[in-house]
């Protein structure tokens, strides 16, 4: 009988979860997303924020209720090919693999534009490549060392973030009609800021992608989920109202740091630089916890033949996916030189939407014995999805669907020229 595959250690608690997710989304979304959102609805952002939070609620919910039914590494690709068949398990993680290694690529750019705004190509390039490194072979020491480094981040993050509210709210000059007109943008406009603010909120797909090495899984994933989400819209929802107190809907869209921005205009503007360090820091929380899960669906998908099977290795000292981290590592290395940050914001949108619709119809199958949330859940997450997957700039939309065709075609000549991949528990208990 062939060995099976290698498990992954449970080293992970309910805060460390949490933590991961946070670093995902607070990275991504208060740094990066707000200032495209705002070219394409003004202060119709708000509303945008409030559609993308329910549609990411939804998909939460979907994502949860489903990653205790399989506490496995992989997430949408390990349940869209369990409830749905293979083809929509392995679009799902196709969709997630190449979205999120576009969006690596994009953070590791953020860190080095935040940390360093005057550096050029191809200085700018090799920083960015030397943080994806660094960042590489601290993930291949092991799951708990990354953990630990993104709860020191999200700390400090959380803590700048607080001081710029601060500064807005005490020594700045937040006016109400900063926000006029409201919503500022048509319908469209306010989709697409919805579409775009998405990004920023798909960090607890970090969670579920780290199934297998969580402790307890079917208690704390479905507990992690919600709470890293509901702390991380609460953090969006007050500084997007005082940044667009304070700056203005046409300032926010104009500048790469609105936070940063928005302090440097009020009497404590010496926080500035201080504001400038705690984006850069955020972006590399997200960045760490992005290539986690990345590498992790990538372990799922060489599993089953749909990548080289030695991806799948597990290191026997420090049990995480070390030819998977290194693997994506040099994927976004690559990336880095040719990466836009704010077209890869709306291309990774695109992919992680496809990736949710399939999540939530993998959750609508459930039934009531495998605790399935009301009918209507997954339902307003999969049109939620499909609307603000089409409503994002065209550039995006086309170009998300051209990566994920060619997913398409790659399953299809593999399936019929080539090895049958194994798709299901059994097959893995067999190998």
């Amino acid at each position: 009988m062939t060995p099976g595959p290698t498990p992954l250690a449970r080293r992970l608690g309910t805060f460390d979860a949490v933590t991961i997710g946070l670093g995902s989304m607070i990275g991504a979304g208060v740094f990066v997303a707000f200032a495209p959102a705002a070219a394409a609805a003004g202060s119709g952002l708000l509303l945008g924020l409030a559609l993308a939070a329910v549609v990411a609620y939804c998909n939460a919910t979907s994502s949860a209720r489903l990653a205790a039914c399989y506490p496995s590494s992989g997430g949408t690709y390990v349940y869209g090919r369990e409830r749905l068949g293979e083809f929509w398990g392995y679009l799902a993680g196709w969709g997630f693999v190449v979205g999120k290694t576009a969006s690596c690529a994009a953070m590791a750019l953020a860190v080095v534009s935040y940390a360093a705004p005057g550096v050029e190509r191809p200085w700018r390039t090799l920083l960015a490549v030397g943080v994806v490194a660094a960042l590489t072979a601290l993930n291949y020491r092991g799951v708990r060392r990354s953990a630990l480094a993104t709860k020191v981040i999200v700390t400090i993050t959380l803590l700048v973030l607080t001081s710029a509210v601060l500064a807005i709210v005490f020594a700045g000059d937040p006016a109400g009609g900063n926000l006029a007109p409201f919503p500022g943008g048509d319908a469209g406009g306010v989709l697409q800021a919805a579409g775009l603010l998405f990004f920023a909120f798909a960090g607890y797909a970090r969670i579920a992608t780290l199934g297998e090495e969580v402790r307890d899984p079917e208690r704390t994933i479905p507990r992690a989920i919600p709470l890293a989400l509901g702390i991380a819209l609460a953090v969006y929802a007050v500084l997007a109202v005082v940044v667009l107190l304070q700056a203005g809907p046409q300032k926010l869209a104009a500048v790469a740091d609105p936070v940063a921005a928005a302090v440097a205009s009020t009497d404590w503007s010496a926080l500035t630089p201080v504001v400038r360090v705690g984006a850069a820091l955020a972006a590399l929380g997200a960045l760490l916890a992005l290539v986690l899960g990345v590498s992790r669906t990538t372990l799922a998908m060489a599993r089953d033949g749909h990548l080289p099977r030695t991806l799948a290795a597990v290191h026997p000292r420090t049990g995480v996916p070390h030819h998977a981290e290194l693997a994506v590592g040099v994927a976004v290395a690559v990336l880095v030189s040719v990466a836009d940050l704010r077209g890869a914001i709306g291309f990774s949108s695109f992919a992680v939407l496809v990736y949710y619709a399939i999540a939530n119809a993998s959750a609508f199958t459930l039934t009531a014995r495998e605790n399935r949330a009301p009918r209507a859940v997954p339902v307003i997450g999969l049109i939620g999805c499909v609307v603000l997957a089409l409503s994002l700039p065209t550039s995006s939309v086309i170009a998300g669907a051209a990566v994920l065709a060619a997913g398409v075609l790659t399953y299809t000549l593999r399936t019929r020229f080539g090895a049958p991949a194994s798709t299901t528990k059994q097959d893995h208990d067999r190998r």
